[in-house]
């Protein structure tokens, strides 16, 4: 495989379809429009169309519409034709067969027009991590997330932050090879201020609350309570729909049960946990220890009690109690709990207090996912690491007092914030370096 060969693929999912598209991308993209159609491709960006023929056989294909976006207007950067065909998996096998046989053309890698993009210097590694979080996103609050990484909000900001340290580093640099050049003592304090004030920036960054990685992924609600007290039912309710075992028998759910659902435009993962109590079944007693961590990794906990005993309650339920809790009090419909602060009075039978769960489930999330400013929060783990190596190497630069070692440790603060975009580029130094010092002047 070589990122010189022209690719190919289908763009839309496979499938039956009214349309689908299958793209070309490479030197030889004129060359399979010219195959299939018998003519050179036609005017950039223009939808025409043309009979598309099995050049070997000379027999028809389809009758679609072709497109041409010549290199480097296009979205790889190279030259790309589209072919816009009735979606019949038929058709596209045929149009893939030929496409197949032009000399020089093989079916693309998983995600190699992406990759193409990014060598190609149309998109940096955000933007293209962007891309798949919109194919994926199952929110709005994840698209319009995804959508203001792609559009280049993350990566400019941390291209800001690499291109100020490379400037920094220059400085540095500059003091110890050009050591014959006059320069402003003032020049060094200012450099460390700067680099201070940027350490700052990139910490607040981090302590964003993972809010951008809970959009992304999803939040974890667990539902946790004693045997019996209507979990199963509340989670059914919840999904609209039966996806946990109801049954009057005591410790029926014996794993973990989990539904995704949308709550307030967000993705949210609740599940229902085993029935927390001591019992001497091997099987219940891993669903308890697979309960309890689950509970322990959850964003928000469902902690629910049977209203025909509260306000007694299990005390390892009691126990779960915490700020991250929802209590809810079911079988309304047998007993009238008396409530003593913010617990939900609810009954899953009738449905009764469901409305006033979710709109509590509501406002906890929103809280949860709040954006502070407004601006674009860190969306992966990747991004993480590579900042918090950043702020190591800007606190051990300040550590410095040898220039050699000071700039040493801004060089590794640069590449890591070049890691996440994925440029990285030596020239950057030497053209500030002699821009800004007028080296042999």
């Amino acid at each position: 495989m070589s990122d010189r060969d022209t690719i190919f693929a289908a763009a839309t999912a496979p499938g039956r379809a009214g349309v689908a598209i299958v793209r070309v991308s490479g030197a030889a993209a004129g060359v399979v429009v010219r195959a299939l159609t018998g003519r050179a491709a036609p005017a950039p960006r223009s939808a025409v169309m043309r009979a598309l023929r099995d050049p070997d056989r000379d027999e028809l294909i389809d009758r679609g519409l072709v497109l041409w976006f010549p290199g480097p207007r296009s979205y790889t950067g190279e030259d790309v034709a589209e072919f816009h065909v009735h979606g019949g998996r038929a058709v596209l096998a045929a149009l893939a067969q030929a496409i197949g046989r032009v000399p020089g053309v093989r079916f693309a890698e998983p995600g190699e027009f992406s990759r193409r993009a990014f060598l190609h210097g149309r998109l940096d590694l955000t933007q293209v991590e962007a891309i798949a979080d919109l194919v994926d996103a199952e929110t709005d609050a994840q698209r319009r997330m995804a959508q203001r990484q792609l559009e280049g909000e993350l990566g400019r900001r941390y291209e800001q932050w690499r291109s100020e340290l490379v400037r920094a580093l220059a400085h540095v640099e500059a003091t110890i090879d050009f050591v014959d050049e006059p320069l402003d003592p003032a020049l060094g304090e200012a450099v460390r201020a700067r680099v201070r004030v940027l350490e700052g920036e990139i910490r607040q960054h981090l302590g964003d609350g993972r809010v951008g990685e809970r959009v992304r992924e999803g939040l974890l609600i667990a539902i946790v309570g004693a045997p019996n007290v209507g979990k199963s039912s509340i989670i059914n309710r919840l999904a609209e729909r039966e996806v946990a075992i109801v049954a009057p028998t005591a410790g029926t759910t014996r794993d973990v049960i989990e539904v995704r659902l949308d709550i307030g435009g967000y993705a949210v993962t609740i599940v229902d946990t085993a029935g927390l109590r001591e019992t001497q079944d091997d099987v219940e007693q891993e669903g308890v220890r697979r309960a309890r961590r689950r509970a322990a990794d959850a964003d928000l906990t469902i902690v629910v009690f049977d209203a025909t005993t509260w306000p007694r309650g299990e005390a390892a339920v009691r126990a779960m109690v915490d700020a991250r809790s929802v209590v809810v009090i079911n079988k309304a419909d047998l007993a009238r709990p008396t409530l003593n602060g913010e617990e939900i009075a609810l009954s899953a039978v009738t449905g009764f207090g469901f409305e006033r769960l979710v709109q509590v489930l509501r406002e906890r999330v929103d809280q949860l996912m709040a954006v502070q400013g407004g601006a674009m929060p860190l969306t992966r783990e990747r991004h993480r690491q590579a900042l918090e190596d950043c702020v190591a190497a800007l606190r051990a630069s300040a550590d410095h007092t040898e220039p050699e070692l000071a700039a040493e440790e801004l060089r590794v603060a640069a590449q890591c914030l070049g890691r996440i975009t994925g440029r990285v580029d030596v020239e950057d130094l030497l053209d500030l370096i002699f821009r800004d010092f007028c080296i042999g002047k």
